[in-house]
């Protein structure tokens, strides 16, 4: 008699499924469900039988949902191959972070605190792999420490780095900071590679997480120093996907290079319309135009975006190398693009005088630069002019030669500016936070060196791009919430609580004030801005209040953008080169076509998921470029050992000083241990080192001379000295200090023998007459011995404690040369700014604790204030 099958119940969540795939199994929820419910763990011929799939391609779409639920953090495949669901109480599921000394972090998917990991822990994973991880306990310092359970998601698989040979056998050093481990690559995994080359290793199979790694030679890149290896060192460091697989290649192909005349039907036809495109001089895609009319008292707006959503199809293979990249990746004088050249470059750039798909937002602006109300549109357009922002600027400022060039669109430009300046005053009413910081660009010579690096001025041309683009994105994020469709939001959280704390410390003690209460707003960021500006610390202020701000991230709720003070805001301006625009395109388009969200195949999970990787793809390409931006700048610094600079100092940590030189807009570090021969108190709340004895005081902000002392490719690392000033007194002639009554007394009685021994007419206390010789009293060999321990308990010269310099690596305040416009402020976005980061003790961002000669200021050296043995030591006469 066969086997009765056992009756499955309905999976709740089945219709769902049945939108989003053509041959549907049981959804997560469900499979979770009966993991749940089991007895023991199930292996997968048992889940397909509990099931009832038996046909291969629901075989093999179970085969890979279990697969993502492992990889999630969802359920867990034992030794055996059996599942079990993971219990959400007792494991973490995140992504780690390297240090560079060893340890590192896990961030949590879920808004916990991280897990601090040690170097055991992190013997085993790399920096981003996603585990699972349990607390462990809580260390010296009150953090919670975790322990690894299981890797879910490998995110090396590979390691760039310099290879050293010795009797055979190589040895990589990765070039990221964050990967600790050095890799062994066996004589038959060596290849063609030879001794000190760049190369690439493909990581084996490991038997074990505490085994030692072992490569194998994938790809050897050239000599060390060779002229462009920064960036094909950082695309491999960062694991940046730079290759474009055969398929994606020929679907781009395939579209040809030019709009096809079926795609224009039923669009609106705006090809009359002079709009217009306003970029950098060096830009190559163009994903923005922009045409304004009067309307009443106020204005209409338009702003045309490149439709990419209609080339670039849902799970295409387009598609899939977009979503792996998240974004284009801009070094200096490079870019990796987010899709291929013919579609970034041709048929969704909107070069002049073509036709061109677009998606279009078309709004009513008020005259106090109000948004009124909004339309998208699936258009179609023809760019009449292609525009560079210093010609705009001159243009709109009077320059006749200009103006006559261009005067087929110059009212137009006219009347763009006028809402500019409306848009810009109410930015200014709703306390939208502007930063004045200077964004540089690195100007190549021969042989791609590093020929000058000058600041890039902003004008009124990248103001108005800037305040347009920024009005559609608010749009956008309307039109989403009104129609209620799962997208990606631009989120940028208030300040933490403990930051707002620690900045309202430091303005505090500065004279300042920072409003609000609990929660502040823009405005009271804003606020301090304005009383800082006439200040002679105002980059000291400017900065603190940056660092206390939030990182800005991709999510699917609606959160706000704290700092642009906006409730409503997306990405939908720049679908080429970010794949949250692009979702948000695909969102608004489902609505022009649908009239509703219902059958909209992404869901809120899926947008979480999708969030999560952009945030990181994002931050991937930001870390990539600084590390490019770091590498050039110390080869342009190798030949200027020895030289003086004037500088500013642009950080303060435990470990020294950060000083950006004037007019070259490079940043070095000055160590703690290289500052004149005192003991430096590091105050945290000030941002200060304060010299115990000289009383010399260093804060952000301050002018130095300095001097290079040391320059190292490999670390990316610029070591700066201070130059003697003139006229000014070194520490050592500053006042002694006030001893203590005990201290003099010692002093008192360690010169009373010498005094006698050199014929003085009061002699020691335990001098005789007639003595030819007076022996050394027994007190000063105990008193030698005290000495001795004190000097071992923390007094003796600081400069002898110093630990390695492992602060963080220098020219890391450079963000992408030459990026298209965006829609963010003038300055950095708060959150993603191009300044260095924030140093406080270790971190998971990076940063290195402060080293054992600096203490806080509060607190007194170690030993400072130990109690004296009361042990005799034994005599040794």
């Amino acid at each position: 008699m066969p086997r009765q099958r056992r009756k499955t119940p309905a999976d709740p969540n089945f219709e769902r499924e049945a939108q989003k795939y053509d041959n549907p199994i049981p959804s997560r929820e469900f499979i979770l469900g009966l993991l749940q419910e089991a007895d023991n763990p199930l292996s997968y011929d048992e889940i397909a039988e509990r099931l009832q799939i038996d046909d291969d391609d629901r075989l093999e779409a179970l085969r890979r949902r279990l697969k993502a639920m492992e990889r999630d953090g969802q359920a867990l495949c034992n030794r055996r191959g059996a599942y079990l669901p993971v219990n959400q109480e007792d494991l973490i599921r995140g992504r780690v972070i390297g240090h560079p000394d060893g340890f590192g972090f896990l961030v949590p998917d879920e808004q916990d605190d991280d897990l601090f990991l040690s170097p055991k822990q992190m013997r085993g994973v790399f920096h981003g792999d996603r585990v699972l991880a349990r607390v462990m306990g809580v260390d010296r310092r009150g953090r919670r420490e975790g322990g690894i359970v299981e890797v879910l998601e490998r995110n090396t698989t590979q390691v760039v780095g310099r290879l050293k040979i010795e009797d055979g056998v190589g040895i990589l050093t990765p070039d990221n900071k964050r990967i600790t481990h050095d890799i062994l690559v066996p004589p038959d995994g060596l290849g063609e590679a030879e001794d000190d080359q760049i190369v690439v290793v493909r990581i084996r199979e490991s038997a074990s997480r505490t085994a030692r790694l072992r490569g194998d030679v994938q790809e050897v890149l050239g000599e060390h120093m060779a002229p462009g290896m920064e960036i094909d060192i950082a695309i491999r460091a960062h694991g940046l996907p730079h290759e474009w697989p055969d398929e994606v290649t020929a679907a781009a192909d395939e579209l040809g290079a030019e709009v096809a005349e079926a795609d224009k039907k039923g669009r609106l036809d705006l090809r009359e319309k002079p709009f217009v495109t306003i970029d950098g001089d060096d830009a190559r895609d163009f994903d923005d135009a922009l045409y304004c009319e009067p309307e009443g008292k106020g204005w209409r707006l338009w702003v045309a975006i490149a439709d990419v959503s209609h080339y670039v199809a849902r799970d295409a293979a387009l598609d899939r190398e977009a979503q792996t990249r998240g974004t284009s990746v801009y070094f200096p004088n490079n870019v990796i693009p987010m899709l291929p050249e013919a579609l970034s470059n041709g048929l969704c750039s909107l070069n002049p005088n073509v036709d061109r798909l677009s998606m279009i937002c078309e709004m009513e602006i008020g005259a106090r630069g109000a948004l009124k109300s909004f339309r998208f549109h699936e258009g179609l357009i023809r760019s009449h002019a292609r525009l560079i922002y210093e010609d705009v600027a001159a243009m709109l400022e009077g320059d006749s030669g200009l103006r006559e060039k261009n005067a087929h669109v110059l009212p137009h430009l006219e009347t763009l500016h006028k809402v500019f300046k409306s848009l810009h005053a109410a930015r200014n009413r709703r306390g939208a936070i502007d930063f004045d910081t200077t964004e540089t660009k690195i100007v190549f010579g021969e042989d791609r060196k590093i020929e000058k690096i000058v600041p890039t001025e902003r004008n009124d041309a990248h103001r108005l791009v800037e305040e347009c683009m920024i009005m559609a994105n608010v749009a956008a994020a309307r039109f989403l919430k009104k129609h209620k469709v799962p997208a990606l939001y631009r989120i940028h959280d208030q300040p933490p609580s403990d930051k707002v704390e620690e900045l309202r410390e430091f303005l505090n003690g500065a004279g300042l004030s920072l409003g609000g209460g609990a929660e502040p707003t823009p405005a009271d960021y804003t606020a301090v801005l304005k009383a800082a500006r006439q200040r002679s610390d105002q980059q000291l202020i400017q900065t603190v209040l940056l660092r206390s701000l939030s990182q800005a991230v991709y999510a699917p709720e609606l959160d706000g953008h704290f700092g642009l003070a906006l409730d409503d805001y997306a990405h939908f301006t720049s679908p080429i080169r970010r794949y949250p625009d692009l979702l948000v395109h695909r969102g608004i388009r489902h609505v022009l076509r649908k009239g509703s969200a219902k059958a909209f195949p992404y869901s809120h999970g899926d947008m979480e998921q999708l969030g999560e990787h952009c945030s990181m793809a994002e931050r991937r390409a930001d870390d990539a470029t600084r590390d490019a931006v770091a590498w050039l700048k110390a080869e342009y610094m190798q030949d200027k050992v020895g030289e003086t600079f004037l500088g500013v100092v642009s950080g303060v940590t435990g470990f020294g000083l950060f000083v950006e030189i004037k007019d070259v807009y490079i940043e070095g570090l000055v160590h703690v241990t290289s500052l004149d021969n005192d003991f430096y108190h590091f105050d945290p709340a000030r941002h200060s080192l304060t010299g115990e004895r000289g009383g010399r005081v260093f804060r952000i902000g301050d002018e130095l001379k300095v001097q290079v002392a040391r320059v190292s490719l490999d670390d990316r690392k610029i070591d700066l000295a201070l130059a003697e000033e003139p006229g000014k007194p070194k520490p050592t002639d500053a006042p002694p200090k006030k001893r203590s009554r005990r201290s003099k007394r010692r002093k008192e009685a360690d010169a009373a023998p010498v005094e006698a021994a050199a014929g003085s007419a009061t002699p020691g206390p335990e001098a005789s007459a007639g003595d030819d010789e007076v022996p050394a009293p027994k007190k000063k060999r105990r008193r030698r011995g005290g000495r001795r321990r004190g000097a071992a308990s923390g007094e003796s010269n600081p400069a002898s404690e110093s630990g390695p310099d492992n602060g963080p690596e220098p020219g890391n305040e450079a963000g992408p040369p030459s990026e298209p416009h965006d829609d963010t402020p003038d300055t950095p976005e708060p959150g993603n700014e191009a300044v260095p980061p924030p140093r406080p003790e270790a971190d998971k961002d990076g940063n290195t604790i402060a080293e054992p000669e600096v203490q806080p200021a509060d607190k007194k050296p170690a030993g400072s204030g130990r109690r004296r043995s009361r042990r005799r030591r034994p005599s040794s006469s």
